[in-house]
C-alpha cells in the first residue's frame, strides 16, 4: 500500500500500520497528512523467490486525515461499505422491477472514493511496487 502526496510523492504504508490505523486509529499518527485527504493505492505482486515479478491487481482510494493527522475510518468505510453494496448489487441474480426513480447513492459515494491516475503515474507506481525504485516507509 502506498500514500501519495500533492506532489505526487509516494510513501510505502506497511499492512501492519494500515490494520492498526483500522483497528485503533488514535495509535496511529501521520503529522505529514494532517488535515489532508491522500490518494492511496493498493498494489498486489506476483513473487517468484521472493521477489516481485508482475503487478496483478491495484486499486485506487483515498484516506482522510484529521487536523492531528489521524486516519478518519468512517470516511474509509463509507467508501468501503458503498464499493460492496454496488459490487452485490451487480453480482445479484434477482431481477429487479424497472423504478422511474432509481437510488444512486452507494454509486455516487463509492466514485468520491476513487481516483485514477495519469500514465506517468502509473509507471511509477508500478516501479516501486516492484522494487524497481525505492520510497520512504512509514
Amino acid at each position: 500500500m502506498f500514500l501519495l502526496d500533492q506532489d505526487d510523492g509516494m510513501y510505502r504504508l506497511p499492512n501492519t500500520k494500515f490494520v492498526q490505523m483500522l483497528t485503533d486509529p488514535r495509535s496511529c499518527r501521520l503529522d505529514r497528512f494532517a488535515g489532508n485527504r491522500v490518494r492511496m493505492t493498493d498494489v498486489a505482486v506476483q513473487l517468484l523467490d521472493r521477489q516481485p515479478i508482475a503487478v496483478v491487481r491495484i486499486n485506487f482510494g483515498y484516506m482522510s486525515f484529521d487536523d492531528q493527522g489521524y486516519f478518519d475510518t468512517p470516511a474509509f468505510f463509507l467508501h468501503q461499505h458503498a464499493r460492496v453494496e454496488l459490487g452485490m448489487d451487480i453480482q445479484s441474480a434477482t431481477p429487479r422491477i424497472p423504478q422511474k426513480v432509481v437510488d444512486a447513492t452507494n454509486r455516487f459515494v463509492a466514485q468520491g472514493g476513487l481516483w485514477s491516475p495519469s500514465r506517468k503515474l502509473q509507471r511509477q507506481i508500478d516501479a516501486v511496487a516492484l522494487g524497481q525504485v525505492k520510497c520512504p516507509r512509514l
